[in-house]
C-alpha cells in the first residue's frame, strides 16, 4: 500500500481510489492513461494534487475530458453525495472510466461517451477539469446559474480564483452569475 493513502481518513474512500489505482495499473499496457511508470507515480500525479479540492463541489458535478479518471474519479470518491457525470469521447478511455466506476464501485457517478460541446444531459452547479485546454466560459451551457468551473492545475486564468490544495498544487475556480 502506498503510505500517502493512509492520510485519506474514510476508509471507504481510500479503499476506492486503492481500486482506482490497481485500475490504471491494469490498463497500462491496453492505452495510454498516464505517463506515471509505478503506483507512487499514479497517486503522485493523478491522487495527490487533487486531495482538499472535494470541499469545493457542490451537488451536480460535470467532468470535461475524463480520460484517466482524474480528478472525478477521486472526487467522487471522497464525495458519495454528489453526483458526478464524466464526459469522455475517445471510446477507449471511455471503456476505462467505465471498467474503473464498476472495480470501484462507484454509485454516484456516470460516464457518457461524448464532447463537452454534444453534451445535452442535465445542467450542472459543478465543473471540473484537468489537462484540458478549454476556456471555462466554453462551460458556461453546462452549468445551472451561479454555477462553477474547477480547473485543477493548468496556466493562470484571468479573473480566477486561486487557490492551493494541501498538496501545494493549485486549483482555479470561475464562478458564473
Amino acid at each position: 500500500m502506498i503510505p500517502e493513502l493512509a492520510n485519506i481518513e474514510d476508509p471507504i474512500a481510500r479503499r476506492k481510489i486503492g481500486r482506482y489505482l490497481d485500475c490504471l495499473d491494469e490498463w497500462a499496457g491496453t492505452i495510454n492513461l498516464t505517463a506515471a511508470r509505478s503506483r507512487r507515480e499514479a497517486f503522485e500525479t493523478l491522487v495527490h494534487p487533487i486531495l482538499g479540492g472535494e470541499r469545493y463541489l457542490t451537488a451536480d458535478v460535470i467532468d470535461i475530458g475524463s480520460g484517466n479518471g482524474s480528478p472525478a474519479l477521486v472526487l467522487a470518491s471522497l464525495r458519495p453525495d454528489c453526483r458526478f457525470t464524466l464526459l469522455e469521447p475517445r471510446a477507449k478511455r471511455w471503456a476505462f472510466l467505465r471498467q474503473a466506476i464498476r472495480e470501484m464501485e462507484i454509485e454516484n457517478a456516470t460516464v457518457r461517451r461524448e464532447r463537452s460541446d454534444e453534451y445535452r444531459g442535465a445542467a450542472g452547479t459543478t465543473a471540473t477539469m484537468r489537462a484540458v485546454g478549454l476556456n471555462p466560459e466554453a462551460l458556461r451551457p453546462l452549468l445551472e446559474s451561479g454555477g462553477q468551473v474547477l480547473v485543477f492545475g493548468g496556466p493562470a486564468l484571468p479573473g480566477a480564483e486561486h487557490m492551493t490544495l494541501p498538496s501545494g498544487s493549485s486549483l482555479q475556480r470561475v464562478c458564473f452569475t
